[in-house]
């Protein structure tokens, strides 16, 4: 849904070098293959990419430092999702130079890049250390067994697919979509897009996402509960919201990476 929201954003020097990347066999969708970095993350030859869909933080510090946090369990530096964003982000922006750096596949680089805009945005990606980010932490949600981290990855969507949508989740992504275009998040688009050097951004989406989960994902939730529609009437809207602003922000990079301007350089000026 991300990626579908931003490729509908994408200025039209971007969206022919993202056609371009894509394979033809998806007819120039990026969203059938956003999912890939999921898939092949257990494979023996993409399995150093696993660290970089999350970042662990200190328990219920509820901040996040990049310093501190973007490092796998063996302390390799980077290796986090804000990290992985500016890697691949910089890779991509060898590919308007004509020489599309042969050291990098600028296929996978935008497929990593999609991914993770849509990880780091979702608030239990950035979790604490311990519940690994919800995951150990076992529930039911409403009738069937789940964990937080899946509530968030999933189950609240797939909730108000089937409640108000009639399982149609392109009738979901047009409401949010409505949304920033003439709704109540019209207003925020801009700050939204903001982003003058991409080190500070990604801070800024991570620092985002962890404060989110503190104050409405951990909340009150312990293993064992029950989470039902208390829970979820009160977080869709920051779903949807966050689901919003990735692709928003995803549009933005990959506008700059492939436009015909100059601001890719300042973006990445930093980084």
């Amino acid at each position: 849904m991300t990626c579908k929201i931003a490729q509908n954003l994408l200025e039209p020097e971007a969206a022919h070098a993202v056609q371009m990347l894509l394979p033809d066999y998806v007819n120039g969708d990026l969203s059938a293959l956003c999912v890939w970095p999921d898939q092949v993350r257990h494979w023996y030859t993409y399995r150093w990419t696993s660290p970089l869909h999350f970042i662990d933080t200190p328990d219920k510090a509820c901040n996040f430092k990049y310093e501190r946090d973007c490092h796998d369990t063996h302390g390799v530096k980077d290796m986090c999702v804000a990290g992985a964003i500016q890697n691949f982000t910089n890779q991509l922006s060898h590919y308007r130079h004509g020489t599309s750096d042969r050291r990098h596949n600028m296929t996978e680089a935008l497929l990593f890049l999609a991914h993770f805009m849509g990880d780091i945005h979702q608030p239990m990606h950035v979790g604490f250390t311990s519940d690994e980010g919800g995951n150990t932490i076992n529930l039911r949600w409403f009738r069937h067994k789940s964990n937080l981290h899946h509530v968030w990855d999933r189950e609240i969507i797939l909730t108000a697919a089937a409640d108000y949508y009639g399982k149609d989740t392109s009738l979901l992504q047009q409401d949010i979509e409505g949304n920033f275009t003439d709704g109540i998040w019209t207003d925020d688009l801009s700050s939204w897009r903001d982003c003058d050097n991409l080190f500070t951004c990604v801070n800024k989406y991570a620092a985002e996402s962890i404060n989110i989960a503190c104050k409405w994902g951990y909340k009150g939730v312990e293993s064992g509960n029950t989470l039902s529609d208390d829970y979820f009437d009160s977080r869709l809207s920051l779903v949807m919201k966050r689901i919003a602003q990735g692709g928003v922000r995803l549009a933005m990079i990959l506008n700059r990476i492939f436009g015909d301007g100059q601001p890719q350089e300042d973006l990445m000026a930093a980084t």
